[in-house]
């Protein structure tokens, strides 16, 4: 078996990545100029097994495949960062490899499957992500699944000769 439904949702699951059988997928993916465009990962190129090294690495957290329910296909993935156990916050962050899957839901439930088993199982009461400005298809997904502005970084990211603001977001755990 490829992946383990680990967090099972209506369209999608939340896996275990599998690096070693999906490190070729996702290099595609991360040398996508198309599919990076909104993600610090944007001007860089990263070889085969520096991908497959990432890969291994955020596999050890809490960083998790999105495979569609209906034909075990993988999507992208979807994780929290720097937890604070102590404090009880952390940051997340996600993407979807494949323009041709974008805006179809999938990563606004995989946000969704995630968000609740951080409030759920990990007691986490602030869940924070970032996102440039200028996309407006992410952000709408980020409200669907219950974030919130908050504020914003003036200028921060450069990409193709501008500069552009970073938008920052948060959701609250409704029990505290």
């Amino acid at each position: 078996m490829r992946y383990f439904k680990k967090i099972v949702g209506e369209r999608v699951y939340l896996s275990p990545i599998n690096a070693e059988a999906d490190a070729e997928t996702y290099t595609k993916w991360v040398n996508s100029k198309e599919t990076t465009r909104y993600l610090s990962l944007y001007t860089h190129a990263y070889p085969l097994e520096k991908e497959r090294d990432t890969l291994n690495k955020i596999s050890e957290g809490h960083t998790y495949a999105i495979v569609r329910i209906s034909d075990d296909a993988l999507l992208g993935n979807v994780g929290f960062n720097h937890i604070d156990n102590l404090a009880r916050h952390a940051d997340v962050g996600i993407f979807i490899g494949e323009p041709s899957e974008w805006g179809k839901g999938y990563g606004t439930e995989a946000m969704k499957l995630l968000v609740d088993f951080g409030f759920n199982t990990l007691n986490l009461r602030n869940i924070m992500l970032t996102h440039v400005a200028d996309n407006e298809r992410a952000h709408k997904s980020y409200v669907k699944a219950g974030f919130r502005e908050f504020g914003r970084r003036t200028g921060c990211v450069y990409r193709d000769g501008e500069y552009l603001d970073m938008v920052y977001m948060e959701t609250l755990n409704p029990r505290g």
